[in-house]
């Protein structure tokens, strides 16, 4: 596969667009240079799945949906009081929500709060908030977060599995079969083909 062109927004998107091209473009070399960072991502299979690792919780019977991509990092669907303590026993230090405010049945701050744990919130409703100007922010909150435990969410883990493929081709430069198989190892599912259309427009 060839390396990807550098990335130009769709003609359908607006101005507000193509200042999220302008703002990664300028960020661009900056990321690149800590790339090493990101990690490996494996496989559920390759993962340590001894309840050990998270201080004898079994997260893949509290979580539904659940995805283990690392040690560090746990991907699920939207929370509860119940949820939110379970990880917090488990030795999760970070929550970051995907969810817009409309969609949370509680007041995850404060539980995650009481719970000792850090708090980051970046609304994304649906594909059509999949723009550059939110992966920045994504990617943002994960550098500053780097090597903690994380437990990342949205509705289902799918806004998540997007976010981290996008952050992947755009930011990281990845090509497509590797930022693809990156968000799904972070829960992407219904939102791939969107997120391969979204790879595919040369920036």
């Amino acid at each position: 596969m060839t390396a990807q062109s550098p990335m130009t927004l769709p003609d359908h998107q607006t101005n507000t667009d193509q200042t999220d091209q302008s703002v990664a473009t300028n960020t661009l070399a900056a990321n690149d240079t800590s790339s090493s960072k990101e990690g490996s991502v494996s496989s559920a299979s390759d993962v340590d799945t001894d309840t050990n690792t998270d201080n004898g919780v079994d997260l893949a019977v509290i979580l539904e949906p659940y995805f283990r991509p690392d040690a560090n990092t746990i991907v699920c669907g939207a929370l509860d009081d119940e949820k939110v303590s379970a990880l917090a026993q488990a030795g999760v230090e970070i929550i970051i929500n995907l969810q817009p405010d409309d969609e949370l049945g509680f007041d995850e701050s404060a539980a995650v709060s009481r719970a000792g744990m850090h708090y980051e919130h970046l609304p994304i409703n649906g594909a059509a908030e999949l723009k550059q100007l939110k992966i920045l922010a994504f990617d943002n909150i994960l550098r500053q977060h780097h090597s903690k435990k994380i437990a990342m969410h949205c509705g289902s883990g799918n806004r998540v599995g997007a976010a981290i493929a996008l952050r992947a081709g755009w930011l990281r430069g990845r090509k497509m079969d590797t930022a693809m198989e990156r968000g799904r190892s972070h829960g992407l599912t219904k939102l791939e083909q969107e997120v391969h259309n979204r790879l595919l427009v040369p920036r």
